[in-house]
């Protein structure tokens, strides 16, 4: 099972492929999102002006290869005891209640940048998500990358990790096992429950 994965899917995704240079910047409605956090990608954060320049260097995708990114965001108007950084006011750029109209609906917008494995001019796929597409119950697929999050906000006791505890990452990663086919989900879950096991003999 074990050598199944490493020599027909892993190894695949390694040797095929299908996209270089994948770069993605996230842009919130101000009207909508008072502040958001990237969980995970210090080391992969790249400066606003890096994602139309060509020249630099971004991940690839190999083929069956999927990304995930999350983001903690802070809803406008909502009351928190994040500490966020206070800014001055911008004198030339507008405010969040002067693009609450221009953005209607609109929550975000995601921008993928890629280049073909041929190709050194990089191709620019937009989306915007309007507040409509948001699902209340989230997929199987959700929870379990929360889980995974959340699984490393607890082992390094992050200051974001509020009451996020063992429990919860088994809570999430159970509701997000899915049908599993190939295995991976159920030995993150075994990695969890050893863990824990090793924080309670302590």
């Amino acid at each position: 099972m074990f050598l199944d994965r490493l020599l027909v899917n892993d190894l695949r995704g390694t040797l095929f492929t299908i996209a270089k240079d994948v770069k993605i910047q996230v842009e919130f409605n101000p009207a909508k999102v008072q502040a958001y956090r990237l969980i995970g990608y210090e080391n992969r954060l790249l400066q606003n002006q890096d994602f139309n320049d060509d020249k630099k260097d971004a991940g690839d995708i190999g083929a069956g290869h999927s990304v995930t990114a999350l983001y903690e965001i802070i809803p406008t108007g909502m009351k928190s005891d994040v500490k966020l950084p206070t800014l001055d006011p911008l004198r030339f750029q507008r405010s969040a209640e002067t693009v609450a109209d221009a953005g209607g609906n609109e929550l975000m917008q995601v921008k993928l940048r890629y280049k073909l494995p041929q190709d050194n001019t990089s191709q620019l796929i937009t989306q915007t998500i309007q507040d409509d597409d948001l699902r209340a119950d989230p997929s199987t697929n959700l929870r379990f990358a929360a889980a995974v999050a959340t699984f490393g906000m607890v082992l390094r006791d992050s200051e974001y990790k509020e009451n996020a505890n063992y429990d919860l990452v088994m809570e999430l990663a159970t509701q997000g096992k899915g049908e599993d086919q190939e295995g991976y989900r159920g030995e993150f879950i075994r990695l969890v429950e050893q863990s824990r096991g090793l924080i309670t003999r302590k």
